[in-house]
């Protein structure tokens, strides 16, 4: 393509060739001929007069579309899956009469749909896979590196490094099995007719109803489904896109909140997302490292969080057995939903595996704020050598809050020096308040919890889950 048109970003720059070519022309199309030859044998197998010629014809055009005849038939005919039917029919004149015998449109689209969209969900749940192995490695890494913990971004108790990174980890967990679910309920449409009653099967069979199950169960199963739906008008309900589209929508919420903590964090100085040898930063300054893969990810997973809307309000709004209005819109929106959650999966998995920690930055920003976190255990021990619990703790409010003063006015805090200092009322030494204001004292259960989590819930998952294609490479 030159540089005069319009280019999808998703696809020239986000997403992965992978992700880009199960919603091609030649995906959708080729889906569309496997789906009348699975018809075709369907029908044969159960007595209708279908020649083994016939449909040795229409396999051996599977694949060599003529792009030319069905783009100047649909131009005339104003109707893209009739000028398919016609441009198969000029390569099949055997088989001409009949392709797409009983069916109606929604028998290739539909079912075209949602044979992307399992094989997009497919590729969606690999590269999920791959961003809970980085994450868990990362998290078995860093399990007991004690840090800051904040709430309201201030200053609270201590947490892991590697805890932290099993916050992100279980709401991708959630989106794993989500996504699983989903495309382990993915029904097919199947073979319904014009209003979903398979009326033109049930008269190509004569009346017999079991026969016109047993065609809509073969086709299914020709198709790798394990079942379709028993209730469809034209087109299979809309809510079905909706619920997909939901837990792609899911991915954005948990990316967007990684990369926003990795953003903070890049702030502090503490954690690092990759950044390559010779990658610019900024045009006009040269020192900075702007976490960008944090930001591509945020900005994509916000434009896949608000496709919901749009497949709500499409299921929303259809009329009875089918209105057209769906159309034009499903096919902008679905492809684009997958394509962000391949982008945003790929940059995850991208950050998750080369996070750099700076140990010296966390432990500095831990022991200007330990002394404050400790006088819990301060008071504790205060009371357990006989000191009155009220009187302690307002020793202590009075100097935490002179102490928090002098960092106020740009000193540096002298609180333990003040601890240490006030035998009268606590009696500890300045080595005993050291003892009590060792990091890994204040840091709970955080690395068992990790290694809990990642033995009982992350591992069982990843056993077995699929491995991407392609390595997921990123362009940045």
């Amino acid at each position: 393509m030159g540089h005069e048109l319009y280019a999808d970003p998703l696809i020239e720059r986000y997403a992965s060739r992978e992700m880009a070519a199960l919603f091609s022309d030649d995906a959708k199309f080729r889906t569309w001929r496997r789906l009348w030859v699975a018809l075709a044998k369907a029908e044969q197998a159960l007595g209708l007069p279908i020649a083994d010629e016939q449909i040795a014809e229409l396999e051996a055009h599977v694949n060599d579309i003529n792009y030319d005849v069905a783009n100047a038939k649909e131009r005339e005919l104003r109707h893209d899956v009739m000028a398919h039917v016609a441009a198969y029919g000029a390569q099949c004149p055997k088989a001409k009469g009949i392709i797409h015998l009983g069916a109606t449109s929604a028998y290739v689209g539909d079912n075209t749909d949602l044979i992307q969209m399992r094989e997009a969900l497919r590729l969606v749940q690999a590269r999920l896979a791959a961003c809970l192995r980085a994450l868990a490695a990362f998290a078995r890494e860093h399990q007991a590196l004690p840090t800051l913990g904040f709430t309201h971004f201030q200053p609270a108790q201590l947490t892991t490094v590697g805890k932290r990174a099993c916050l992100w980890l279980q709401d991708l967990v959630l989106d794993y099995r989500e996504v699983s679910r989903r495309l382990d309920e993915l029904p097919f449409r199947g073979i319904k007719g014009a209003t979903g009653t398979q009326a033109s099967f049930l008269e190509l069979f004569d009346g017999d109803h079991a026969k016109v199950v047993t065609l809509d169960a073969m086709v299914a199963e020709a198709m790798g489904f394990l079942s379709s739906l028993v209730i469809s008008g034209q087109t299979y309900t809309r809510k079905i896109d909706t619920q997909v589209l939901e837990a792609l929508a899911g991915i954005g919420e948990s990316a967007h909140k990684l990369t926003n903590d990795v953003r903070l964090l890049c702030h502090l100085r503490e954690v690092e997302e990759p950044f390559e040898k010779s990658q610019v930063g900024s045009s006009a300054m040269a020192y900075k490292r702007n976490p960008m893969r944090s930001e591509r990810a945020a900005s994509l997973s916000r434009y896949l969080m608000s496709l919901v809307a749009n497949a709500q309000q499409t299921a929303a709004t259809q009329w009875l057995e089918r209105t057209l209005d769906d159309s034009a819109n499903r096919r902008i929106t679905i492809p684009h939903a997958f394509l962000a959650a391949d982008a945003v999966l790929k940059l995850i998995a991208n950050i998750a595996g080369g996070l750099i920690v700076r140990p010296e930055v966390i432990r500095a920003r831990v022991e200007a704020e330990l002394p404050f976190i400790a006088t819990e255990a301060v008071l504790m021990e205060g009371v357990k050598r006989g000191g009155d619990r009220q009187a302690l703790h307002e020793r202590i409010r009075d100097h935490s809050m002179k102490a928090a003063e002098r960092i106020k006015t740009g000193q540096a805090s002298d609180l333990t020096e003040r601890l240490a200092g006030d035998q009268k009322h606590f009696g500890l030494s300045r080595a005993e308040l050291d003892e009590l204001m060792r990091p890994e004292h204040h840091i709970g259960r955080a690395p068992e919890q990790v290694e809990q989590y990642l033995r009982e819930t992350v591992q069982p998952l990843l056993q077995g889950a699929p491995t991407e294609p392609g390595g997921g490479a990123v362009t940045v």
